[in-house]
């Protein structure tokens, strides 16, 4: 295959991939933004009531969006620590051949789909978090936020691992030479160089966790209820919309209402990628000047 033919097939694919995008986004404002038009974006926002088949029905979005924040929330609090020290791990403390070993098969955490995570939540975690804490249910935003936290694992330890590895080794040998241990080399030295990278990563994965649907609908609760402790059932946008679209009639107000919120989700995590990747560049910008 000649090179120009490979160049006209890889100009191809790239234009298709931003023409699906161009198209998402033209689907979204079309069928989304006449419900703004209509009941105002203010209320669809900020309401608290979400009965879209109530009459007159409600349309608050507000419960779902803090349903999704707080299972997000409580996914990086179990997910950071975890990924960042399996991070630290891999790169730094076990030997190669152990390492070879051990990222993949993190890495093989991405390749599950999602619906095993939901019944894994379901039959095992949703149990025991109904027994531990003595809950009605166990289908809680506490029981999302574990799953979600084990699904948005392999994204923070294999960024956080590229960017504890592509530090030069002159970082390290410094501080040796100044006499500090290895572990204070790792935490004082190579964790803040890596910095960039790991928050990357964490951006990442706060949106692997906010975008994830399936695993939500399943072990989270499903009620629409402005959530005030991680141990009731809550709602998230993503399972909104999987739950209500088949039954929304098409051009109603219910169904432009399930596409007004997923602009609101395509927006926030267009900004966390954004973050990301304004982030990312900067740390390859560091790490090339030095």
């Amino acid at each position: 295959m000649s090179e120009r033919l490979m160049g006209i097939l890889l100009l191809a694919s790239a234009f298709a991939c931003i023409v699906f995008l161009v198209g998402i986004v033209i689907v979204l404002i079309i069928e989304g933004v006449p419900i703004f038009s209509k009941i105002g974006i203010t209320k669809i926002l900020f309401g608290t009531q979400w009965y879209p088949t109530h009459e007159p029905p409600d349309f608050g979005a507000l419960p779902l969006i803090l349903g999704s924040i707080w299972v997000t929330v409580g996914a990086m609090i179990v997910a950071v620590p975890l990924g960042v020290g399996a991070a630290i791990y891999v790169s730094q403390i076990t030997s190669a051949r152990a390492r070879d070993l051990i990222k993949p098969i993190i890495e093989l955490l991405a390749g599950i789909p999602s619906v095993v995570y939901g019944f894994f939540g379901m039959a095992l975690v949703s149990p025991l978090v109904q027994r531990v804490f003595n809950l009605p249910t166990g289908l809680t935003a506490f029981t999302g936020a574990i799953v979600l936290a084990i699904m948005s694992l392999p994204t923070v330890v294999s960024i956080s691992e590229d960017a504890l590895t592509s530090i030069p080794n002159s970082y390290k040998e410094a501080s040796y030479a100044l006499g500090a241990t290895k572990w204070e080399t790792i935490i004082r030295v190579l964790v803040p160089a890596a910095s960039s990278g790991i928050f990357t990563a964490i951006i990442l994965g706060i949106s692997r966790a906010i975008g994830e649907t399936m695993t939500v609908l399943m072990v989270a609760g499903n009620s629409a209820i402005i959530p005030t402790s991680f141990l009731q059932p809550v709602r998230t946008m993503t399972a909104t919309i999987a739950a209500e679209m088949g039954e929304a009639p098409v051009g109603g107000d219910h169904y432009h209402a399930l596409f007004a919120i997923a602009i609101v989700l395509f927006v926030m995590t267009l900004i966390f990628n954004i973050v990301a990747d304004f982030i990312s560049e900067k740390y390859k910008e560091r790490m090339g000047k030095e």
